[in-house]
């Protein structure tokens, strides 16, 4: 009876993690030896990675990658001039606490907004937020944004978030309004990183797009 007291005081007080924890060792006779502390240490434990597996959880799903791609699946085989030593640096996600930007350059099919998500995915694992857009979709919630009144709500959003991914970039050419919008997002810090295509329309458009002399640091992969 006390037993199913403490599991329903877990419950309430939102500790799923050691409340499961707990019934497997009431399951488990073998953890019944153990001292005191360590199978206090046991249910700390268990609390600790739950919470951990729920805020991924949340944070991947903010992100909504656009591919489920992970750091560790990179195959190094493929002749697309990836260095092992370089995308561990950017696995350890230090460029996004240093406010650095990434641009992804590559032929179409190449795997540039794999790498993207998988950049995205690692950092979700490290609790940083992401969010994943298209470039043509994030110029429809900004127009979207300027008519309804939720424009300073959305640059809010972006703002907040530690690592903004923008994909299908330089698709099509992109008008004045567009460019003070994309420039906004960029001077305000939340451009972390993105994806240019790179056919000779896209990448003449997408030079367009950056007409201010204020450009922000970044590294080239």
């Amino acid at each position: 009876m006390l037993t199913h007291t403490t599991l329903n005081t877990l419950r309430q007080l939102k500790l799923t993690g050691m409340c499961d924890a707990l019934e497997q060792q009431r399951a488990q006779p073998e953890t019944h030896d153990l001292a005191f502390e360590e199978r206090l240490a046991l249910l700390v434990d268990r609390e600790v990675l739950h919470r951990e597996n729920r805020r991924l959880d949340r944070l991947l799903k903010t992100a909504r990658l656009r591919v489920p791609a992970c750091i560790e699946d990179i195959d190094y085989r493929h002749p697309r001039g990836l260095e092992r030593s370089r995308m561990a640096g950017l696995a350890s996600c230090d460029w996004i606490r240093q406010s650095l930007n990434l641009c992804i350059t590559g032929p179409t099919g190449c795997g540039k907004t794999w790498l993207a998500c998988a950049l995205g995915n690692q950092a979700c694992r490290q609790g940083l937020s992401v969010r994943y857009l298209r470039v043509p979709r994030l110029f429809e919630q900004v127009r979207i944004a300027h008519g309804d009144g939720s424009y300073a709500r959305l640059m809010t959003q972006l703002l907040k978030t530690d690592l903004l991914i923008l994909d299908d970039w330089g698709m099509q050419k992109i008008n004045a309004q567009q460019r003070q919008d994309l420039m906004e997002v960029i001077e305000d810090g939340v451009w972390g990183a993105m994806e240019p295509k790179t056919n000779v329309s896209s990448e003449s458009h997408r030079k367009g797009a950056f007409r201010s002399p204020a450009h922000p640091p970044g590294i080239t992969l």
